[in-house]
């Protein structure tokens, strides 16, 4: 494969997996070499300004998880977005051109067909079908009480040079809170360890 190089690329098309899509839906196709900002600008543009209530982010092979950055930060930025994800494979024809052809042959082209994972995503302002494989419904919005907040605050902060937009999993967020109660208690963290032994 030395004396080849790769002269095009082309993907299937193939309808997007989910019914009863409007005819209009904004399919957002996101390739390996697309930039984030650009496609955040004109998703935010459809769901904003022109009022749309849903949109679909699709991507195959090396730019399925920039497909998935995408959805994350609209879900984030728009909030109360109902989301159904599907995962398929595409085939991808790939035509490469021999460089060094015989003098007295042909130029000789090779088409490689090539299955590569890729993903679908609907984001949804309007309900969608629960039932539905990949459903995910929308993030609570802040409601899960203040001290939950705070230290949501307190660590999206120091985070802000971080490359990672998610915010850190619940399980930190818990142990931080108690992290606080422990000094209340006179002999430390010794005692909360031998309270269940008290109720016999």
């Amino acid at each position: 494969m030395e004396n080849f190089r790769k002269v095009r690329t082309s993907e299937e098309e193939c309808p997007l997996p989910f019914p009863d899509l409007p005819p209009d839906v904004v399919e957002m196709k996101v390739k390996e070499g697309s930039k984030i900002r650009n496609l955040m600008n004109f998703a935010m543009a459809q769901m904003e300004l022109k009022g749309s209530r849903q949109i679909v982010f699709s991507g195959c092979g090396r730019a399925v998880t920039k497909t998935i950055t995408c959805v994350e930060i609209m879900k984030r930025k728009l909030g109360g977005l109902h989301q159904v994800t599907k995962v398929r494979y595409k085939t991808l024809l790939e035509v490469w051109e021999n460089q060094d052809p015989l003098p007295s042959g042909p130029a000789q082209n090779l088409t490689v067909h090539k299955n590569v994972p890729s993903i679908c995503i609907l984001l949804s302002r309007d309900p969608l079908d629960p039932s539905q494989m990949g459903y995910q419904p929308p993030e609570p919005q802040h409601g899960l009480g203040t001290q939950l907040g705070e230290a949501e605050a307190t660590s999206s902060s120091s985070a802000k040079g971080l490359k990672r937009p998610l915010p850190p999993p619940r399980e930190e967020l818990l142990t931080k809170k108690l992290q606080v109660q422990v000094p209340d208690s006179p002999r430390g963290s010794g005692t909360t360890d031998h309270q269940p032994d008290g109720h016999h």
